[in-house]
């Protein structure tokens, strides 16, 4: 991206602040974002968000030390806590109903995993019960919580959610977001 993605422009504000906005406006509870590379200067734009902010200085070795740096303090402010949604900051079209909707299927289903649907795979954001947090603590460096919506596929419930396909990975996926988001307020 050649800048932090977190820091980009997305509505009016940063993309993490957008994105720890949505994740507040839902149902879920505690918040926790994981911090990595430039957290020094990313730290400072969610700042005053009523969340838990946490750094992870092996944020080199990939997602899964971003996910095993947020389990473990999750599990500490609520020990009770009965599943976690885990989300990205750079999928724009997640909203607080898309976030309710993983909620709520769980609260129905009681599947181990719940996950998005879009172009035809299972992805993030997803929601991981209890059952599943060694697993998520025990994720290699490298590998993320799709990794585990595979292995738990079987056993997964899938909430609809085509909008999860677009994430902002290159520059070009963010100037068509941005074209985007621009033809929709003109439209």
């Amino acid at each position: 991206m050649g800048s932090p993605k977190q820091l980009l422009p997305y509505q009016g504000r940063s993309l993490l602040r957008y994105m720890a906005e949505v994740a507040l406006a839902s149902d879920c509870d505690p918040i926790v974002v994981v911090l990595g590379a430039n957290c020094d200067r990313i730290r400072p734009t969610i700042a005053d968000l009523p969340l838990h902010i946490i750094e992870n200085n092996r944020w080199s070795e990939g997602m899964g030390s971003s996910i095993r740096a947020g389990i473990q303090p999750i599990t500490q402010i609520n020990p009770s806590l009965d599943a976690v949604v885990v989300m990205l900051c750079d999928q724009p079209l997640v909203t607080a109903s898309t976030l309710n909707q993983l909620i709520e299927a769980y609260q129905i289903n009681r599947n181990q995993v719940i996950a998005s649907a879009y172009a035809n795979t299972l992805g993030v954001p997803a929601l991981f019960s209890r059952a599943l947090f060694p697993h998520l603590l025990n994720l290699t460096a490298h590998v993320g919580a799709k990794c585990l919506i595979q292995q738990y596929g079987d056993q997964a419930y899938a909430v609809p959610f085509p909008e999860g396909a677009i994430d902002l990975d290159t520059p070009e996926d963010y100037q068509q977001m941005r074209f985007r988001v621009a033809s929709n307020r003109d439209g």
